[in-house]
């Protein structure tokens, strides 16, 4: 299975098995009025809306270069996150401010064994999910499938923090429901602010991480022919960079020989992963 059609494997299995946990978390929580099992639904309505993003954002992303977008449309992945971010930051805020007032009303849900059940059907299937897009993710060192298994394994901690304001709450130990309501919120508002700032830099053409640039640059080195690295810089394409490198050879080399040396430099790095294409420029030293 190739990595864009993993990627839609795991966003339609978050699409349908968000929307089963959200119609049970929901019904159950409004019937019960439980904060904190509303706030779990409604961050599975987040949840189905980030795999529909993900869904459209990879199929947009799978496209082939055109003579419009001559470097893909990798993009497309980071637009979306954005997306995605922003409706996070409007759950939260919706969530704390109805937990919030829950307490301050001091609403009290009533105990139900379907609270239970639902929470426990939640875990398994996250977990689930969990597990299964760790493995697809690790396999093909896919970040896409990867963010999507944390973002299971935060609804299972999530869905614990649901199950003990249950448990709690049929000792009447109310208030508990509402401050896990909001806790909650806090965990969207912070998961939502992460995938902000790593989209963001991706679009505004953060460059590659130091480490990896020094990386780069004890690669290059070892090639025949050049005397030192003079500058690398690395233009973000969806989830690959190309590279921009200048290199110095000997003045008195010929025009073919310091061609060989810059095709050869592109050959070594585009063999990495992550690397879309190298464009090397060659300065006499």
């Amino acid at each position: 299975m190739d990595r864009y059609k993993s990627t839609k494997k795991v966003a339609l299995l978050g699409i349908l098995s968000n929307i089963v946990l959200l119609v049970l978390k929901l019904s159950v929580g409004v019937i019960s009025h439980s904060q904190a099992m509303i706030a779990d639904g409604l961050n599975s309505a987040g949840d189905v809306f980030s795999s529909i993003m993900t869904y459209i954002g990879n199929w947009i992303s799978s496209r082939p270069h055109d003579e419009e977008h001559p470097f893909g449309h990798g993009k497309a992945e980071y637009i979306f996150s954005l997306i995605i971010s922003l409706s996070l930051l409007l759950v939260a805020y919706q969530i704390f401010r109805n937990s919030l007032q829950s307490w301050q009303t001091q609403n009290n849900f009533v105990f139900s064994i379907w609270l239970l059940l639902v929470a426990l059907i939640t875990i398994i299937v996250k977990a689930s999910l969990f597990l299964f897009c760790r493995k697809i993710g690790r396999t093909q060192e896919n970040l896409l499938v990867l963010a999507n298994a944390e973002d299971h394994r935060n609804d299972v901690f999530v869905t614990l923090s649901t199950l003990l304001s249950i448990f709690l709450g049929s000792w009447k130990i109310y208030w508990v429901d509402a401050f896990v309501g909001m806790g909650i919120a806090l965990w969207i508002a912070y998961t939502g602010i992460q995938i902000f700032i790593s989209a963001y830099g991706v679009l505004m053409d953060s460059n590659i991480d130091e480490k990896v640039k020094k990386d780069l640059i004890e690669i290059m080195k070892k090639v025949p022919g050049v005397c030192h690295v003079d500058d690398v810089r690395a233009k973000p394409v969806g989830l690959s960079f190309i590279l921009l490198v200048k290199v110095s050879v000997p003045a008195t080399m010929t025009v073919y020989e310091g061609h060989s040396v810059a095709a050869e430099i592109k050959q070594q790095l585009k063999d990495l992963p992550q690397i879309e294409d190298v464009v090397v420029h060659v300065n006499p030293e």
